[in-house]
């Protein structure tokens, strides 16, 4: 088993509820455990071209006997039953759903579809802020502290929202 943690983002289609079922969806994964899930942020969108909605994004701790690529492949399976649409050549438009495989225990990999840690996790309040929420310990390989990097993206806009739903799980008692 490995701990893993999800990045979860939308700004379509009633972003809160869209992460609501998600979470539900990644609690159903085979040879897989929901840990515990970060309260949900409302934040600017970051490198797009033109306006578009505000996202609500979240992070999920699980812990999975899938492999990296298994695991992928199950959240790119569960964005496309909520509706998400790739649009080639636009790396940034608005979407329904979005699932990023961020850490996966302290593998470091690249290949054509994965890298771990996540590339651009590092640059990104949206991550980082739910991260250390769920895990304040927590460690991005080649990258250090997660919580040290918050100062590095403090510019960006980003706020606590509510959460849709039934409470989900937080963070496990040591």
């Amino acid at each position: 088993m490995t701990l893993a943690f999800i990045g979860l983002g939308s700004n379509l289609d009633h972003p809160r509820r869209q992460l609501s079922r998600a979470v539900r969806a990644l609690a159903r994964l085979p040879r897989t455990r929901l840990l515990a899930v970060s309260g949900h942020y409302v934040s600017a969108p970051v490198g797009t071209q033109g306006s578009q909605p505000d996202y609500v994004n979240a992070v999920e701790l699980v812990d999975t006997a899938l492999a990296p690529r298994a695991l992928l492949a199950r959240l790119l399976a569960i964005e496309h039953r909520q509706r998400r649409r790739r649009v080639p050549g636009m790396r940034n438009a608005p979407r329904t759903l979005d699932l990023d495989l961020l850490l996966f225990g302290r593998r470091r990999m690249r290949v054509e579809s994965l890298a771990l840690p996540h590339p651009r996790m590092h640059e990104r309040a949206f991550v980082l802020r739910p991260l250390a929420e769920l895990a304040p310990a927590a460690v991005i390989p080649g990258r250090g502290p997660a919580r040290g990097l918050l100062r590095g993206v403090a510019d960006q806009r980003i706020a606590r929202t509510r959460t849709h739903g039934p409470p989900l799980p937080r963070r496990p008692r040591a």
